[in-house]
């Protein structure tokens, strides 16, 4: 897979990415989990895969303490990691964009975020949309459903157990749950508007427009 400019314009890392080209609806789904979890988001079809990770953490409430990595077939995209001895090692994934790995509507990948838990998010692409056509600040959530899990409690399996233990108060676990998670977790919340104003720090700045020199006026 050849390389491709990466959609973050300027020099050294930073949360915010480059103005896009057309855009990508996509709905990020948390796989094996009972209710279901899932965002609609629109977002640059060039986005870079470390600016995708930033979203997908900010759309599902993750924490980003835990490494992450894409996965299309066989294929892994990742930043590169020199102590990994897993053959073969995963593509460097600092410039690869989502039109790369998932290039139109129907197209699909994987997201997985700590390989411990092993939390999948299938990312499909949905339609493609001109930037013309588009009001508004990128990128943006459209839709969800649901809190994402805690953070370390298991995977699936265990956000499942987890969820059993915390409703019911007579459950032998259920007060070490609330004391772990706390009593305001609710796995039934979704603000969408609480998590647009978190994405719009990664909105691209408008460009400045830019200024001639004064002219000299002849004496």
């Amino acid at each position: 897979m050849g390389d491709a400019a990466p959609a973050w314009r300027g020099s050294g890392p930073g949360p915010r990415f480059g103005l896009p080209d057309d855009i990508f609806k996509v709905r990020v789904s948390l796989l094996d989990v009972e209710p279901p979890i899932w965002r609609q988001v629109l977002v640059p079809q060039d986005l870079a895969l470390p600016r995708l990770h930033a979203v997908l953490q900010a759309l599902m409430g993750w924490s980003n303490s835990h490494l992450h990595q894409f996965k299309v077939g066989d294929l892994r995209f990742a930043e590169p990691d020199p102590d990994e001895d897993y053959e073969p090692a995963p593509i460097d994934y600092r410039r690869i964009t989502l039109n790369q790995i998932a290039p139109r509507p129907g197209s699909s990948c994987i997201y997985e975020y700590d390989f411990g838990d092993g939390w999948e998010h299938l990312i499909e692409v949905e339609e493609e949309l001109p930037v013309a056509s588009v009001a508004g600040p990128l990128p943006r959530c459209l839709g969800g459903e649901r809190a994402a899990p805690p953070e370390d409690c298991g995977g699936p399996p265990g956000y499942a157990d987890f969820l059993e233990a915390f409703r019911d108060p007579r459950h032998s676990e259920h007060d070490a749950m609330v004391e772990w998670a706390g009593q305001d977790f609710d796995a039934e919340a979704f603000d969408i508007d609480r998590l647009n104003r978190t994405l719009a720090r990664y909105a691209p700045r408008p460009r400045p427009v830019p200024r001639g020199r004064p002219r000299r006026r002849r004496s």
